[in-house]
């Protein structure tokens, strides 16, 4: 009986490292070509608050490490002026914007208490 409970009590703290190591207690990214654990690893081994992912299916992906909202949205209004576009307003959790006649909606997501993911169109910084 006692072998029995030494083996599941192994196989418990097995299955809990390797849940805890690759990060799989997070919510699902909307991102295919990375894991949680990567995005984490980026966050990480940066001092920046905004930190680029990638670019998938015609957007460009950022994390945003901040609770803040208001913060947040500053820093995406911040990057995105510097390309020439000019805040409109924000309705939900989109941020817009418009240059030229054109306009550009940058979409925010709340993926964990801490990080904000970030879509936007790759054309912005065009």
């Amino acid at each position: 009986m006692k072998k029995m409970l030494l083996t599941i009590g192994i196989i418990i703290i097995l299955v809990g490292a390797f849940v805890f190591y690759n990060k799989l207690y997070l919510p699902p990214l909307p991102i295919e070509n990375l894991s949680k654990k990567a995005v984490i690893e980026k966050i990480n081994d940066t001092e920046k608050q905004l930190v680029k992912l990638s670019n998938e299916n015609g957007y460009e992906w950022y994390v945003i490490n901040e609770r803040n909202i208001s913060v947040a949205d500053d820093m995406i209004k911040k990057m995105v002026s510097q390309n020439g576009w000019i805040f409109k307003h924000k309705d939900g959790n989109g941020l817009f914007f418009e240059r030229h006649g054109e306009n550009l909606i940058v979409v925010t997501q709340k993926w964990t208490g801490d990080y904000l993911l970030v879509k936007i169109p790759v054309n912005f910084n065009e």
